[in-house]
């Protein structure tokens, strides 16, 4: 980016940082969801799982993290689908600033509510029994996954609030996506599932990243996980990308 389009893009981020910290229930009910999912498979569920770990909290972690961001999302295409509806587009677009830095503003927006979410469902799961003996570069290899993560469903995120035709069906999207850790190592090892399930659960993207993050914590070797789970990362960011610019261009044309 040109210094024209970062300082364009700063303007951005402070405007929707801005609508998140005056909505302040936004990031609250976004938290509420995964860790009332932490606290009823801990507490409730948690005796009847078989997992092979001592500390079945440590075990959660990961998919309740990815259900929170995937939930999270869902408000970014909210939040630009209203821009559009408002007709602050075409205010912007009249005025000499980057095209790209208003997306921009709500991805990097994005980032940092989704940070914030994941930072207290870290502290409240070390409050139930979370665990980890990791280093400072183990964490932040846990960081800059979850960022990656983040990044590219925010990106379909765009996707959707430039395409839906209401604010119900912009957000309606993640549901597949915070369904999607149910179907993976992310509660259960997939050695317990049947056959077809056991397939698709082992080869769709939040095993690998649950499995990457969870060995990271644990202070296991990754072997080939983690150029999975990147590799599902940067496909979907790259495609993301790629369409929801596409969708935009049309949509200011």
């Amino acid at each position: 980016m040109t210094t024209h389009v970062l300082s364009d893009t700063g303007v951005m981020l402070g405007r929707s940082v801005r609508h998140v910290t005056r909505s302040v229930d936004t990031i609250i009910t976004v938290t509420i969801m995964p860790i009332a999912f932490l606290l009823l498979f801990r507490y409730v569920f948690g005796g009847a799982i078989q997992t092979g770990s001592d500390n079945y909290t440590n075990y959660l972690m990961p998919g309740v993290l990815l259900i929170a961001i995937a939930s999270g999302i869902s408000y970014t295409a909210y939040r630009l689908f209203n821009d559009l509806q408002g007709g602050i587009f075409e205010r912007f677009n009249s005025m000499p600033i980057s095209r790209s830095s208003v997306l921009w503003g709500h991805v990097l927006t994005s980032l940092v509510s989704n940070a914030i979410s994941a930072a207290v469902i870290v502290l409240v799961g070390l409050a139930i029994g979370f665990r980890t003996s990791a280093g400072i570069l183990s964490w932040l290899a846990v960081v800059g996954i979850l960022a990656v993560f983040t990044l590219a469903l925010t990106w379909v995120a765009i996707i959707s609030g430039l395409s839906a035709s209401t604010s119900d069906g912009a957000a309606a999207f993640s549901y597949p996506i915070i369904f999607l850790p149910f179907i993976s190592s992310a509660f259960v090892p997939t050695e317990t599932m049947p056959g077809p399930v056991r397939a698709f659960a082992e080869n769709q993207p939040v095993t690998s990243i649950v499995n990457t993050l969870r060995a990271l914590w644990e202070q296991q070797p990754v072997g080939h996980e983690i150029w999975i789970a990147l590799a599902w990362c940067a496909g979907i960011l790259v495609v993301a990308y790629v369409f929801a610019m596409a969708a935009y261009r049309r949509k200011i044309g």
